[in-house]
């Protein structure tokens, strides 16, 4: 795990893109032992405009402009220890941001930023966040009621990156973060998840939402084909 910054540092990113009138999403890029790894950022906009940061990422000063633009950001979700890199630098730049967590995470995010709660109400019956079963307590996930069906923000739960080569590529595969179809990955599999049934009981119930419409994950591409069932064959694999 890299080591949380402490100055604003832009790595490689794309454009804030609009996945519904109330979600951003931009797709970052970091770089680790096995090669390049590709992080989203997940922003929603409540009733009253306040912005719920998901896995913050440091944006350029142009896209960050556009982000103020879309609202004013007021809690930060580190959705887990994994990703407290940038968290710091956001909560610096907007000091009044609240800093929400989930429990299992809270000592190792609060070596890099101050948390202020492990559960939080938004103020809007549309945006809900849940701290996943299953996982000690150390994964966060957000569900986005909107007009035309519903989002869930998931993390590292479900890995789904798609164009990989070479050895890394090779690598992320054998990990499980990258394939042909999602998958959760084998070190979430071994160091996250405590209980395997109360996490497969929980993809079940996201499955059964008749608006569900798409599924943002902090690594790969959205799952907006047949997101249920995405999420069945999740389940089903965690049986075995």
């Amino acid at each position: 795990m890299s080591a949380p910054l402490t100055k604003w540092k832009v790595l490689p990113h794309g454009r804030l893109t609009a996945v519904e009138d109330d979600i951003l999403t931009v797709v970052g890029e970091i770089t680790m032992l096995v090669g390049k790894l590709p992080r989203r950022m997940t922003v929603v906009r409540l009733s009253d405009r306040r912005l719920v940061v998901f896995s913050a990422i440091a944006l350029d000063e142009h896209e960050m402009r556009a982000l103020e633009d879309f609202g004013a950001p007021a809690f930060l979700i580190v959705p887990s220890d994994h990703h407290r890199l940038d968290a710091r630098i956001w909560k610096d730049r907007y000091p009044a941001l609240q800093v929400v967590t989930p429990a299992g995470a809270r000592e190792k995010v609060e070596k890099a930023v101050p948390v202020d709660a492990t559960d939080v109400d938004f103020g809007d019956p549309n945006v809900t966040f849940i701290t996943v079963p299953g996982t000690s307590g150390h994964e966060a996930a957000l569900k986005v009621s909107g007009p035309t069906g519903t989002t869930l923000v998931l993390n590292d739960i479900v890995g789904n990156i798609r164009d990989t080569t070479g050895i890394s590529g090779w690598f992320l595969r054998l990990m499980g973060f990258a394939g042909d179809e999602p998958h959760v990955p084998l070190p979430v599999k071994v160091a996250m998840i405590d209980n395997k049934a109360a996490l497969a009981a929980q993809l079940r119930q996201w499955a059964d939402l008749p608006s569900l419409k798409r599924i943002l994950v902090s690594h790969g591409e959205a799952i907006d084909r047949d997101p249920q069932g995405a999420l069945r064959d999740l389940a089903a694999a965690l049986d075995i």
